[in-house]
């Protein structure tokens, strides 16, 4: 399924006008930590909508890589995971940078349903993102984000702890 999305999404007949790549560091709770490493079709003409002005939207489908624990004695887990993405400016900084709000709700396939000290409860996991990105560099084609992630299962299963993690993410545009 995943690959049949993938080549859907990347495809010469698809409406994406520009590419990216990006890759995340992510910190949660304790000792867990990971990395993100993602690929984003943009679709700069699909949302028009007038009420809200000019929203960007992209797809993003990332490969995880999260460890828990000491370095001698820890768990892994891999996530894969497609969600959309919506931005939009609210300010610019020094009168050249802007800065955009983004947020998101996708789905996730992970590994391990024990993982950190925790039941997920389920292989299948929702994505849920709300940060801040700047854009900088030539053409503003590069750009770093601030965001909190959240992985849940969104109670489809009795165990529902969640996942949190602050990510701090570097994108460019291809």
């Amino acid at each position: 399924m995943w690959l049949a999305v993938f080549t859907i999404l990347t495809s010469q007949h698809s409406f994406a006008s520009e590419q990216g790549v990006a890759i995340d560091y992510l910190h949660g709770e304790q000792e867990l930590t990971g990395i993100r490493l993602a690929y984003r079709p943009y679709y700069t003409n699909l949302a028009k909508f007038e009420w809200l002005g000019d929203l960007d939207v992209y797809w993003e489908m990332s490969l995880n890589f999260w460890e828990f624990g000491d370095q001698n004695q820890h768990e892994t887990n891999y996530a894969v995971a497609l969600s959309p993405v919506f931005s939009k400016q609210f300010d610019t900084l020094y009168g050249k940078y802007p800065l955009k709000w983004e947020f998101g709700i996708g789905v996730s396939l992970i590994t391990d349903t024990r993982f950190a000290g925790k039941n997920v409860g389920s292989h299948y996991q929702f994505e849920d993102r709300l940060g801040v990105i700047m854009e900088f560099g030539e053409e503003l084609k590069s750009s770093v984000a601030v965001r909190y992630m959240h992985y849940s299962n969104g109670g489809l299963n009795d165990h529902n702890p969640g996942l949190d993690f602050l990510n701090v993410s570097y994108a460019r545009r291809l």
